[in-house]
């Protein structure tokens, strides 16, 4: 190669949020940069979500270095006090972003594996020397390689969803049962998808934002004249606690808090029946071809006819097997920032922003951020995201000063306590205060905002 490695660009993979942002950062600090992405435009994961409203706003949810290239264009934020759904996110913003920065991104194209030049895993001699040569797909099917001086992987985790099983893995006849199983919130105003809801019973397994929208969107269904007879089991594999909703109007996010007092409500309400401490282990099909979930416990649920799986997701880390990544066991995110982020010990949002320091591993510039940063661990803000690649891009124009600078400061989520014991739900209650002080009831009231999903 003719080429020093200060001389290639950074490779980003995915132009969804944290990859478009990270873009706009290294062109903002003079870097040369090339945007991959799998999907055939910006944002494609987003897309699929595009019927849910985030629980951000605008002014929460735009990038402040993407906004100064935008504005160059004319373009005008959208009233940073409103909620966009996950379409408005992508068409307004992400969208016009990837235009703006042109031919540097690439669409239709998936990266099959990342190295170092002529260095397996296995090799130390002149690693750090080598560039990164980075395998990819095109949508035709034809095989390229890039070379790198830096590989900032932000392709997320929307294509690999958490399954039912409690144990991590599948639970038996959960793949057979797969035409009765969704791993995402369904667009219910979309008349096929509301015709297959509508006045069944629905299992919902999952108790973070994403199953607290699927419960509010089942209650309203039930509620309309064409959805009569609708009706939701929400399935926790621990006790339900003070926390269990959220934090409720403690939360600095009010449309987030808004979330989880809806979801109460669809219980206090009928809508939904909560089945605790229930880990599913098996789907079988009654004589109607219905399915029942059978706990580890041996219980055996009452037949759905459908079942809405949101459990979380995980990152697919294959393609980036011949890179040394130091990754946590159990959370599979960096770790120097898996400590901070441990649902098994707290669910605050109180995290510290973090950046390259944090995102670092034993292979030198190479970075996971955004969603696909925290591994198995669930909310994560956009926000985070930002100040991720802006410490990152910082650090690859030489800018240690600004890479190490905090700035940004997260809000918090009304909620203490960690994941805790399946049988012991009151661990999750523990707290002195000095991290979210959550409230040990929640009421329903007014929200202070309408949303119905996350970021």
């Amino acid at each position: 190669m003719s080429e020093t490695i200060t001389e290639l660009p950074v490779v980003v993979i995915g132009a969804g949020p944290a990859g478009l942002a990270a873009a706009a950062h290294l062109r903002e600090r003079g870097l040369d940069f090339l945007v991959v992405e799998a999907g055939p435009h910006a944002g494609t994961a987003t897309r699929e979500w595009s019927h849910v409203r985030l629980f951000s706003t605008w002014g929460e949810v735009v990038d402040p270095a993407a906004e100064k290239l935008l504005a160059q264009t004319g373009w005008t934020r959208p009233d940073p006090a409103t909620y966009p759904t996950g379409g408005d996110w992508a068409a307004l913003y992400l969208q016009p972003l990837a235009d703006t920065l042109g031919d540097r991104v690439r669409y239709s194209t998936r990266v099959t594996g990342v190295s170092r030049a002529g260095r397996d895993r296995i090799v130390d001699a002149d690693r750090d020397t080598q560039p990164f040569v980075v395998h990819t797909e095109t949508g035709d099917g034809r095989e390229e390689r890039l070379f790198a001086r830096a590989v900032i992987d932000a392709s997320g985790t929307w294509s690999t969803p958490g399954p039912a099983g409690a144990s991590g893995l599948a639970a038996l006849g959960e793949n057979a049962a797969a035409d009765r199983i969704t791993h995402r919130v369904p667009d219910l105003k979309d008349p096929a998808v509301r015709a297959r809801y509508a006045g069944k019973r629905t299992a919902v397994i999952g108790s973070g934002a994403s199953a607290f929208t699927a419960l509010a969107y089942l209650a309203d269904l039930a509620k309309r004249d064409d959805g009569a007879g609708t009706h939701a089991t929400w399935i926790l594999r621990r006790g339900i606690s003070g926390s269990t909703f959220g934090g409720g109007q403690a939360d600095q996010l009010p449309a987030r808090g808004a979330l989880g007092l809806a979801a109460k409500a669809a219980v206090d309400g009928g809508y939904a029946d909560a089945v605790t401490g229930f880990r599913t282990d098996a789907f079988e099909r009654d004589g109607d071809g219905r399915l029942v979930l059978v706990g580890e416990d041996g219980r055996r649920l009452d037949a759905v006819d459908e079942v809405i799986v949101l459990t979380g997701f995980r990152p697919d880390l294959t393609f980036l097997d011949e890179l040394r990544l130091g990754l946590d066991e159990r959370l599979q995110a960096p770790l120097a920032l898996a400590p901070l982020i441990d649902p098994n010990q707290h669910s605050c949002g109180t995290v510290y922003p973090h950046g390259q320091g944090e995102l670092s591993h034993p292979e030198k510039d190479v970075y996971l951020v955004g969603m696909k940063s925290y591994g198995r661990a669930p909310t994560f803000l956009a926000k985070t995201g930002y100040e991720q690649v802006r410490s990152i891009a910082a650090h690859l124009a030489g800018d240690h000063e600004a890479a190490e600078r905090v700035e940004l400061t997260l809000p918090e989520t009304g909620v203490c306590g960690g994941a805790g014991l399946f049988d012991q739900p009151e661990a999750a209650e523990q707290s002195d205060g000095g991290c979210c002080a959550a409230p040990a009831t929640l009421t329903i009231g007014a929200p202070a905002a309408v949303s119905t999903g996350g970021c």
